[in-house]
């Protein structure tokens, strides 16, 4: 029998108009999550450092695990993607704070991101059955 994927979340809506993507899926025994950029009051937070962008998407990145029933310790695996190569170090002592211990494994890259933001993260998270 083919197993369904499971829409996590609400659809993404900004300024009036629905995204085409998904906050989150669950397929089998894993969470996909959007790549999240920081947003504050409903916009991308186009101004503050990295260190205070990156902890606004973890934030929200745990919002949404929670809606998967899970937490960061379930993540094995990040993708970051940077808009300058000197943000690196104030964007891994955030990270780091928040995966102390056995932390996922990650890829990061500099990117022109399509939004002025200074940071994007997409996290992968095994739930198990």
């Amino acid at each position: 029998m083919k197993k369904k994927k499971k829409v996590i979340g609400d659809p993404i809506i900004i300024n009036g108009r629905k995204l085409s993507l998904s906050k989150a899926i669950r397929a089998g025994d894993f969470i996909f999550l959007t790549g999240q950029i920081p947003f504050k009051d409903g916009a991308p937070m186009t101004s503050g450092s990295v260190e205070e962008q990156t902890e606004v998407v973890i934030k929200e990145i745990q919002k949404t695990l929670k809606e998967a029933n899970c937490d960061l310790t379930d993540v094995v695996k990040a993708m970051v993607w940077l808009r300058e190569r000197s943000d690196f170090a104030g964007f891994n002592e955030v990270y780091g704070r928040y995966f102390p211990n056995d932390p996922p494994a990650r890829s990061a890259v500099i990117s022109e991101l399509l939004v002025d933001v200074r940071v994007e993260i997409e996290v992968v998270a095994y739930v198990g059955s």
